[in-house]
């Protein structure tokens, strides 16, 4: 079994103003659809979050567990 790629980064909740996750920038569509989306549409969804995120209200105060996990890895290498 193949793992999916997913943006998901655990920080659940949608800006009511832009319609995008806070966490990953996704619509709630995109997001519910995502597991029986083909691999090229869902790379076409992901080009468009890093726009999409600059436009929501708020980012994620507390650290998530992908963030935590990158820094973990980068401080192990070191």
């Amino acid at each position: 079994m193949t793992a999916i790629e997913s943006p998901c980064i655990l920080v659940c909740s949608i800006d009511m103003k832009t319609g995008y996750c806070f966490g990953c920038g996704r619509t709630r569509d995109e997001i519910s659809g995502w597991l029986s989306m083909t691999p090229q549409e869902r790379r076409d969804i992901m080009a468009l979050l890093p726009a999409r995120l600059e436009t929501v209200e708020r980012k994620p105060r507390r650290e998530t567990r992908r963030t935590r996990m990158a820094r973990e890895r980068a401080e192990a290498s070191r």
